[in-house]
């Protein structure tokens, strides 16, 4: 499996196609916004060079204009197009129509039901969810989701495939939307905007409380080996008190309503939740880099230290 495909340059397309680079295959990357495949190149020399690995590493991704072309002679094909299920169906369908046979298709979508996307392929049987975690070339998990038909030994096929990039490869045996990670981690969210929304307290005291607590433990202990640890007896109880208290809503929360509709998005706006300036913008992402190379080191990285003191403001 050394030809790899990557559908769409975006965020998430450029970090798996670093990924798998960056273990040495040889990656082609279709984009159709003219745009972001002018700017493919230069990202992706700032991601090599932030994480401290040879720059020449990108020579491996080259990019296809044609959809067709790029796919045609892959082992694999991995789809990273925004989370709209009809495009989904439409790139499927042109990748179906234009891959090897035996190539294994994947898609990277966050929460919708691979089930769905992968509706009317003639063989869905190698189709299946590759849901990569952003940055993609630096977490090691990638969800692998069964479809509804989606074959055994395809799973077998891709996890091997990423276990050999050095990826870390979960079954997700049921196709429900969201699949594990996202499920887990848009409860936290719903409750800690349901926090700020109430007036219990601030967006900042809210990140503040997750970092400086258990967020201190999760890399070692996950919630279920937690809750073992303490006992299960004491998480009965606890339950028994708390999930009632518990924010319920349904739908997306009047507050994220407001600052989506008011132009409030976030980093890439300024403000969102808290305010950001371009310099507590980079920090945020240069020190999340640096504690996943510690974490993990990355194949190909070359300098231990790679951020620059007076670059990064730390």
């Amino acid at each position: 499996m050394e030809h790899i495909a990557i559908i769409g340059a975006g965020l998430m397309g450029r970090g798996i196609a670093l990924a798998f680079a960056l273990a040495g295959r040889r990656v082609v990357v279709h984009e159709a916004d003219a745009d972001r495949s002018r700017d493919l190149c230069s990202q992706l020399q700032q991601d090599l060079r932030q994480i401290g690995a040879d720059t020449a590493t990108a020579d491996r991704i080259t990019f296809d204009a044609s959809l067709a072309s790029a796919v045609a002679g892959a082992d694999v094909v991995i789809e990273a197009v925004p989370e709209d299920l009809p495009l989904k169906r439409q790139v499927f369908a042109a990748i179906e129509a234009a891959a090897r046979p035996d190539a294994l298709l994947g898609s990277n979508t966050s929460v919708i039901p691979i089930t769905q996307i992968m509706d009317g392929l003639r063989h869905p049987a190698r189709a299946m969810g590759t849901h990569w975690w952003n940055p993609a070339h630096l977490i090691p998990l990638v969800e692998v989701v069964q479809g509804r038909d989606t074959g055994e030994a395809g799973i077998a096929a891709m996890m091997d495939v990423l276990r050999g990039i050095g990826k870390m490869p979960v079954h997700v045996r049921k196709d429900v939307p969201g699949f594990i990670g996202n499920r887990l981690q848009h409860a936290m969210w719903r409750e800690a905007i349901a926090l700020v929304e109430a007036g219990v307290c601030d967006a900042e005291t809210v990140d503040t409380v997750v970092k400086a607590s258990f967020g201190q433990r999760l890399a070692v202990l996950g919630p279920l080996e937690n809750a073992d640890l303490v006992g299960t007896d004491l998480a009965l109880m606890v339950h028994h008190y708390l999930l009632p208290h518990l924010d319920r809503t349904p739908e997306p929360q009047p507050l994220l309503r407001d600052l989506v509709a008011t132009g409030r998005l976030g980093m890439k706006s300024g403000t969102g939740f808290r305010t950001w300036t371009e310099d507590a913008a980079r920090r945020v992402r240069d020190d999340l880099a640096r504690h996943l190379l510690a974490a993990r080191p990355v194949p190909g990285r070359a300098d231990p230290t790679p951020f620059d003191h007076k670059e990064t403001g730390s």
